[in-house]
């Protein structure tokens, strides 16, 4: 059975490197991404910091909304919109921080909060080596379109 979308689930990428003394239970959420079952964003952050990783919090918060009437199955389908919105495709990970079921002339849906998580073992975010990828990935699909 699927777990529950709620406040305080962490979706993570399919094959991000963690430290092998982590356990994780998970599940597939989406396509490359998995839900992680037994672990919050604090206690995935300090068991981290104990193995000398880091988990950075980004501060731009994403929303997104579905509509339906099966507050469940609504919540997963705008936390896929979460996913699939995240701005940067080096992120790895993303926190869900606010599910809310409402109605809109009549109409239900649930709005779904998050904020962008990355696991890395760097204490420094996206190491100059791989933004100096990223930004020549950037500058060729710029070039492309031009």
């Amino acid at each position: 059975m699927a777990a529950k979308i709620n406040a305080g689930v962490l979706l993570i990428k399919e094959g991000v490197s963690l430290p092998g003394s982590l356990q994780l239970e998970s599940e597939t959420f989406s396509r490359g991404w998995r839900l992680v079952k037994n672990l919050s964003g604090s206690e995935l952050d300090r068991r981290l910091f104990d193995a000398g990783w880091n988990l950075f919090y980004m501060a731009e918060e994403l929303h997104a909304f579905a509509l339906g009437s099966d507050s469940e199955k609504t919540a997963r389908r705008a936390a896929e919109k979460v996913v699939a919105i995240m701005k940067s495709g080096q992120l790895n990970c993303v926190e869900i921080t606010q599910v809310a079921a409402k109605r809109f002339l009549g109409l239900p849906y649930v709005s779904v909060s998050a904020h962008p998580r990355h696991i890395q073992e760097s204490k420094f975010l996206f190491h100059l080596k791989r933004v100096a990828e990223w930004d020549r990935a950037n500058l060729a699909a710029a070039s492309a379109h031009a």
